[in-house]
């Protein structure tokens, strides 16, 4: 019943050290760019700081917590802009995941739209405290009015959460709409990381292995698909770290192939701008 004949994606179960090198050792392609800044939204409680944690985890060695994660319900824990670099035991590595309020379904809760768009585009001071019933107004003394490529996106990562994704409100999927089609329109590449698959398939739950053959887990990717209307190769199922000790290998390496595209989809935005000359908005 949850089990397919055969995988729906060919994955590399024993890649860990080989993506996590190519990582270590990549360098920016634009001449001027020392980082790549991307921005990690979503829903509430789908675990957006979970997987800030979990990729530095894989590049540390061990469990770190430097998103702080909420694990009770409600509304949004993250109130500011709250950039991360990605660091690795030796040294930073040349990215930066920066955290945003999460999206509520109801007009004025959670994070705006044109909040995030404008923290895409570089407009927004890193440790802005939201306004939930405002957006930040380019009249503000926090807006960033003519910003650096050092202040700007290249990728926006959607976090959703696969036991909920059906029971998304229409106005929260509005929401996810707007800011795909306004960023859309200057070519920022857009990543879903669909966590807690192991939640939503009990053949995963007992091997992470098997997602990949999960009926269920490939159906969550479709639906997310069709809903918010990224593509399904842009579409990754993870496992967050949440209650663990130790690492895992199977969890590091879904993080670490979902990070490396995330991050060869922003490079390659980059590349594009500057010799387009478009690094400013």
């Amino acid at each position: 019943m949850f089990e397919l004949k055969r995988p729906w994606r060919k994955f590399d179960w024993g890649q860990k050290e080989v993506l996590k090198k190519r990582l270590e050792e990549f360098s920016v392609s634009h001449p001027d760019g020392q980082i790549i800044k991307i921005l990690v939204a979503g829903q509430i409680g789908a675990g957006k700081s979970s997987f800030i944690n979990s990729v530095n985890n894989v590049f540390r060695g061990r469990i770190t917590s430097e998103a702080i994660v909420d694990q009770s319900r409600g509304k949004s824990f993250t109130k500011s802009l709250k950039s991360h670099r990605v660091r690795g035991v030796d040294c930073d590595l040349p990215f930066v995941l920066t955290d945003i309020m999460g999206l509520e379904p109801k007009l004025l809760e959670g994070s705006q739209p044109e909040d995030i768009i404008s923290a895409i585009f570089g407009h927004v001071k890193d440790e802005y405290k939201f306004k939930e019933e405002e957006p930040l107004s380019h009249k503000s003394e926090d807006y960033i009015s003519d910003p650096l490529l050092s202040d700007q996106a290249f990728c926006l990562v959607y976090v959703v959460d696969a036991n909920t994704i059906q029971f998304a409100s229409d106005r929260l999927v509005d929401k996810l709409r707007i800011i795909r089609k306004r960023i859309s329109d200057k070519r920022i590449p857009q990543v879903i990381i669909m966590t807690k698959v192991d939640e939503t398939c009990p053949l995963v739950k007992d091997d992470l292995k098997k997602v990949y053959i999960s009926r269920r887990v490939n159906e969550k990717m479709h639906l997310c698909s069709e809903m918010i209307g990224v593509p399904m190769n842009c579409i990754f199922p993870v496992k967050n770290y949440h209650d663990e000790i130790e690492l895992d290998n199977d969890v590091d390496v879904l993080i670490l192939k979902a990070f490396e595209q995330i991050v060869n989809f922003a490079d390659d935005r980059l590349r594009e701008a500057a010799s387009n000359s478009e690094c400013r908005q």
